[in-house]
């Protein structure tokens, strides 16, 4: 099974009451069986109130492109990066502070 992501939609608060019945079963209706899907009350009195459903769907193939980018699906080890780590290694590496006199102590 591929990677899944938790997807939302916004119900406005400015609905009637068997337009929001007729929604939320046309959703439910729609939604796969594993989307393990929560409805939730957000926002406030200033902003508006939002019923909010998130649901878990499987990537599409663009997101998954995307994300195969990023999480190093497609990443192959590059030789110049342990080309570049070996010669680091060769170089000496003296510390020349001593800790206790750069500690300046206040209060």
């Amino acid at each position: 099974m591929g990677r899944r992501v938790r997807d939302f939609i916004e119900i406005s608060d400015y609905t009637s009451l068997d337009s929001l019945i007729n929604t939320l079963v046309a959703i439910r209706d729609n939604l796969p069986g594993e989307a393990e899907p929560e409805l939730k009350l957000r926002g406030d009195d200033v902003f508006g109130r939002r019923l909010t459903i998130s649901y878990l769907r499987e990537l599409t193939a663009e997101e998954a492109a995307c994300d195969a980018r990023y999480t190093g699906g497609v990443v192959e080890p590059d030789p110049n990066v342990d080309d570049l780590r070996t010669k680091l290694d060769k170089i000496p590496y003296r510390d020349d502070r001593d800790d206790e006199e750069d500690i300046r102590r206040v209060a």
